[in-house]
């Protein structure tokens, strides 16, 4: 009998870039054949009222998205779509293509049910992407776009590079974020500084209306998050993605010394800080949780401590393809269980706790 256990033992066996880029032709092949995602997506897609939601003027019928890394360069959303996401993140985007770090660069840690990244924003450039979105874009469902700086660019020019991403995909996205906390990327977390999200905000508001932002690391000290976030906002960002991938190794038993580690041996350090974000935004800006996101039990964590949306990638991996329609199905036990008709009523409950 056909289980994802029994797939996921043969992809295990291959190189996990080598999985990926399998995984990728089967999904641009039925996003060629919309007709063969139809029976996927009817078991999939999670609709429900009690957990649709209008954030910042965008419609989200359910509140799990894609989180930015799988699908770099817009090759699979129609795939991604019928597998219930109510939204998704591409990129990172640069505006120049480029081919990222040397291979391997790729790497499971099974037991932990986790991911190591060292790619480097490998990815076709803003241009090639662009030409991809212009014909699918307004989508049945938000697509944002996370964009970042090429790594040959000087850091003094950084904020060329965000202003090109930033003209070049305005028109063809709901929401553009804003990628300063990558570790594959030499010197780019150097860019997590006041100064320069002042600038960068201030910058990206004169050029799109469209909602925007930031999304930052989990190795930040809380305080140091809250004032780089509060600045965003003042700055213009509408919200705070948290958190992008922990360059903390001792969260694996055998870690590579490159990249940076997603998944579930993410998930308490990222929930940390999110809970200090939650405690300081809830109420003042649009929060998406991300890292380590694996259940519905975990998805209502986040939004109990202030997440509107939450994001998944790696536990798609490990989970299997239909790990939304379980979120959204535990999400709704979850507010059966606690007395709630709508998703929006659990938000920030246990900050008011």
């Amino acid at each position: 009998m056909f289980s994802y256990e029994n797939l996921r033992e043969y992809f295990f066996k291959l190189d996990p870039e080598h999985a990926h880029a399998i995984i990728e032709t089967l999904f641009k092949l039925g996003g060629a054949w919309p007709m063969s995602l139809e029976p996927i997506a009817k078991r999939a897609c999670v609709i429900d009222p009690a957990l649709s939601q209008e954030i910042e003027g965008l419609t989200f019928y359910n509140p799990v998205g894609l989180g930015a890394g799988f699908d770099k360069n817009a090759t699979m959303i129609r795939a991604l779509t019928a597998l219930g996401f109510a939204h998704l993140e591409l990129g990172t985007i640069t505006p120049k293509p480029q081919s990222g770090n040397p291979k391997p660069r790729l790497f499971r840690h099974v037991k932990e049910e986790s991911i190591q990244n060292a790619m480097g924003f490998n990815n076709d450039g803003a241009l090639e992407v662009a030409k991809r979105l212009k014909k699918l874009y307004p989508y049945a469902i938000p697509l944002g776009i996370n964009i970042g700086k090429n790594k040959l660019t000087p850091q003094e020019e950084a904020l060329k590079d965000y202003e090109i991403g930033l003209k070049e995909f305005s028109d063809i996205a709901d929401y553009i974020a804003i990628n300063i906390s990558s570790p594959n990327t030499p010197n780019l977390r150097d860019l997590q500084n006041e100064a320069f999200i002042h600038d960068l905000f201030t910058l990206a508001t004169e050029i799109t209306s469209k909602p925007l932002f930031l999304k930052i690391a989990p190795d930040m000290e809380p305080q140091e998050a809250i004032k780089l976030c509060s600045r965003a906002i003042e700055s213009g960002a509408k919200g705070i993605i948290a958190t992008n991938t922990t360059i903390d190794y001792s969260v694996v038993e055998h870690p590579k010394e490159i990249g940076g580690i997603s998944g579930k041996a993410l998930q308490e350090k990222s929930y940390t800080l999110f809970k200090e974000l939650g405690k300081a935004f809830y109420g003042k800006t649009t929060l998406i949780s991300v890292g380590g996101i694996d259940s519905g039990r975990e998805a209502y964590r986040r939004i109990k401590a202030g997440a509107s949306l939450v994001q998944i990638y790696s536990a798609m991996i490990f989970k299997g393809p239909f790990i939304c329609q379980k979120i959204n199905e535990e999400l709704l036990e979850c507010l059966k269980e606690e007395g709630y008709s709508h998703l929006t009523q659990a938000i920030g409950s246990d900050l008011n706790a």
